[in-house]
């Protein structure tokens, strides 16, 4: 897989038809070659601190027991649960269920700079 440590975010793409997230970056100032991260078959997302020149310090694939235990304020609140996000459950344990049965995984982006946040998606592809 080609390396992302220190690619710097030119723009981003969520395609909400095709259940997709895609990252458009560049390595080091003068790197005109553009390298894309594409997340597939996503299901939920939370980008933070989404600045200009934003740096990507690493993209980490983690449990999905970790998001519920990440997010589980955010997973709790009545607002989110009301608008079935990211899909209807009445307990945590149905969300994990779910999440472990369908195969999604959970990518943290960690930023040296900027765009952090997380996804639940099947899969995600680097290439140029």
């Amino acid at each position: 897989m080609l390396s992302i440590h220190d690619n710097k975010i030119i723009s981003y793409e969520v395609d909400f038809q095709k259940s997709r997230i895609t990252l458009h970056t560049i390595a080091g100032r003068r790197d005109s070659n553009i390298t894309k991260i594409e997340f597939n078959e996503v299901l939920a997302h939370v980008f933070e601190t989404q600045l200009r020149g934003s740096i990507i310090l690493d993209i980490n694939t983690l449990d999905v027991s970790l998001f519920l235990e990440h997010n589980k304020e955010l997973l709790e609140k009545e607002k989110e649960k009301d608008y079935a996000w990211p899909i209807y459950y009445e307990k945590l344990e149905d969300l994990l269920e779910h999440l472990q049965h369908e195969k999604y995984n959970y990518y943290v982006i960690s930023a040296s700079y900027g765009l952090n946040g997380w996804v639940i998606a099947k899969e995600y592809k680097v290439y140029s």
